[in-house]
This record gives C-alpha cells, sequence and structure tokens, in this order.
C-alpha cells in the first residue's frame, strides 16, 4: 500500500506541491524535481529495479528515482517544482482505480508505493507518429501521484464511444479505459500547409482526460525561432553598421 501523504500545491503559474511526512513515511520524484527539504529527510536513489531502469533510460528519462523517507520523529516537509510555466494535478489513484497514464515527462512525483513505469502503447500507429505522445508512463497503486502541464489545465470526461482529437504535445494524461490511437489528417494542403503537425491523437472514452495548453515542446520551438530572428536581425545590423563606416572611409567621409 502505497504511503498517506498530506500535500499543498504553491503558486499559479509557476507552482510547486509540498509533500508533508510523517516519521517514517515517504515520496519518490524524478531526478532534479527537488526544491527543499527540511531536516529529518533522508534520500535514496535506485532505478526500481534494473530492467525498468534500462527502459526508463532507453525513452530519454533517468534512469534513476529518488526516494525522500523522513526519518525523523515529527513531521517534516519536502517541496518539488514544476520545470517550466504550468499547472500541477494532483492524481487520487484510489479513487482513479488504481491506475493512471501520462506523458513520459509529466511525471513530477508520488507517495512511495506508487509503481511508476514506462507503458509503450500498444498500437504500430502511436508508436511510429505519437510524437510526444508516442511513450507513456503508467502509474499504479492507491495513494497520490502528481504530474505537471504546461499552460492551463483543460479536464474532460469523455463518455462512451465518445470521441475527442488533440495534439499528441497537448495530451498530459489519461484514464486507462480511454483507448487512445494516432491518426493522420490526411490532405496535402493541410500536410503542407496546416502547422498542426501530420499526425493527432484520437481518444475514445470513457474516462477522464487532462489536457495542457502549452506543451513545452510548443514553447520550446517558439524560444528558439525567435532567438534565430533575433540573431539574424543582430548580424544585420552589425553589417549595416560595418557597411556605413566602410562606405564613410572609401568616400572621404573624416568626420
Amino acid at each position: 500500500m502505497a504511503h498517506e501523504i498530506d500535500y499543498k500545491i504553491y503558486g499559479d503559474d509557476m507552482q510547486m506541491v509540498e509533500v508533508e511526512l510523517d516519521p517514517a513515511e515517504g515520496v519518490r520524484a524524478e531526478a532534479g524535481m527537488m526544491m527543499y527539504m527540511e531536516d529529518g529527510i533522508e534520500m535514496q536513489t535506485s532505478v526500481g529495479g534494473l530492467f525498468k531502469g534500462f527502459k526508463r533510460m532507453l525513452t530519454g528519462e533517468s534512469f534513476f528515482i529518488t526516494s525522500f523517507l523522513n526519518q525523523a520523529s515529527k513531521k517534516v516537509r519536502v517541496a518539488f517544482s514544476a520545470p517550466y510555466p504550468g499547472k500541477i494535478i494532483p492524481l487520487d489513484l484510489r479513487r482513479l482505480g488504481g491506475s493512471f497514464m501520462c506523458q513520459k515527462d509529466a511525471f513530477l512525483c508520488a507517495a512511495e508505493g506508487i509503481d511508476i513505469e514506462i507503458a509503450f502503447t500498444k498500437r504500430i500507429g502511436a508508436g511510429l507518429f505519437g510524437g510526444e505522445g508516442f511513450i507513456l508512463q503508467r502509474l499504479t497503486g492507491d495513494g497520490m501521484a502528481f504530474v505537471h502541464s504546461g499552460g492551463t489545465i483543460i479536464e474532460k470526461n469523455l463518455a462512451p464511444g465518445e470521441r475527442l482529437r488533440v495534439d499528441t504535445g497537448c495530451l498530459v494524461a489519461f484514464a486507462p479505459s480511454v483507448d487512445y490511437d494516432i491518426q493522420f489528417i490526411g490532405g496535402f494542403k493541410n500536410a503542407l500547409f496546416g502547422g498542426e503537425g501530420l499526425f493527432l491523437a484520437q481518444l475514445t472514452g470513457p474516462g477522464l482526460v487532462y489536457l495542457q495548453t502549452l506543451p513545452f515542446s510548443r514553447l520550446a520551438d517558439r524560444i528558439v525561432a525567435a532567438s534565430r530572428f533575433q540573431r539574424r536581425d543582430e548580424q544585420k545590423g552589425i553589417a549595416g553598421i560595418g557597411g556605413g563606416l566602410l562606405g564613410g572611409i572609401l568616400g572621404g567621409d573624416r568626420n
């Protein structure tokens, strides 16, 4: 059974979750997510099984999971922060049927006893073209887990047979009862000029789905594009200044 932890989420656009641990309680987190911890907490880094560790490493995730255990005789706190602007979603796995799926980079932390493993999608189409949706994480247990999303959280509760098509990067987490597949958009102009990518994730209910308005990949693309334009403008400016000086010298301008 997972440890019964208490928690509080702070902030608005750059959130953190502070977990209160009773003596002998613990919480697990991705490496590098811890913000601070009070005296009495002991860190224990493990792979959670060698095969699971290798699976995580092959998918670009950290090989290790870090446990934070309260070894003191009083309550202590440890906090974890999201790596980019967005919201933290608390998932009570006991109320959600004991399991939930999330994007491979969405997991933040969970109560000790929650199993965190890589879950490859069962469909070849999703495997080849899913982008961010290709590799998923499965959170299993009967305690609290926390995932983070970019921008604003959109919650959808799909009815049986209800379908929703979304950008693969905008999908954060969903119940295992939701059927997940990748659909080709189709159309020559859509493929070349649509700007939404060639494939969308198709979700079929029943089940709960969490979406994000600002995937990290979209934010990173905008930053890279902006930096390229800035460098080009700076180079043009320097070239213009240099050309003006050189022209003045060749033209006999001594002022």
